[in-house]
């Protein structure tokens, strides 16, 4: 009797794995991504088509542009390969702050005079790596900074503010494990 209810459960958690899967892989179709970093919850998302400006605080979907921080950062493992220009896949992150806004860093992240919670710069990745954060500065027009609260995140603290041309849409978690 044991062994026909454990078989059952591992036939239902197989059938909910290949289902969740099936829709992973209808990514590029059907707005679907399975996330597998640290910066958000693993498991299904859904990139949401834009219908209004984003704001601070939308978690979105962007694709990096191609610029030597970004190929470091591929090299790495900081960030997913995938189908975005620059073989890199998207990201998926907190907008921080938008154009105009003035961000400093010292070990924190700071936003217009405000502290950023969650936003400890480190000196080194997990590796031993050195990491160099972002100088600081006003947010370009058409471009926007992005934060994960996530420990270990590779976020705009490192690379700077980056352009809203990437943007695919808001971020919507579907099916996700983790905090």
């Amino acid at each position: 009797m044991m062994r026909n209810q454990r078989r059952n459960a591992l036939n239902i958690v197989g059938a909910g794995a290949a289902l969740v899967l099936s829709i992973a892989a209808c990514g590029a179709w059907g707005g679907y991504r399975l996330n597998m970093t640290r910066s958000y919850p693993l498991g299904l998302w859904r990139i949401e088509t834009l219908h209004r400006e984003v704001a601070v605080g939308d978690i979105i979907f962007i694709c990096p542009p191609i610029t030597p921080a970004f190929s470091v950062a591929l090299e790495r493992g900081y960030i997913p390969r995938g189908l975005c220009p620059g073989g890199t896949g998207p990201l998926i992150k907190r907008v921080a702050a938008l154009a105009r806004q003035r961000v400093t860093i010292d070990s924190r992240v700071n936003i217009d005079g405000r502290r950023l919670d969650q936003s400890e710069v480190q000196a080194a990745d997990s590796q031993g790596r050195a990491l160099t954060a972002f100088a600081g500065g006003v947010v370009p027009p058409s471009h926007v900074f992005l934060h994960s609260r996530y420990s270990g995140s590779y976020d705009s603290r490192y690379f700077g503010p980056i352009s809203a041309a990437g943007i695919l849409g808001f971020a919507r978690p579907v099916f996700t494990f983790g905090p």
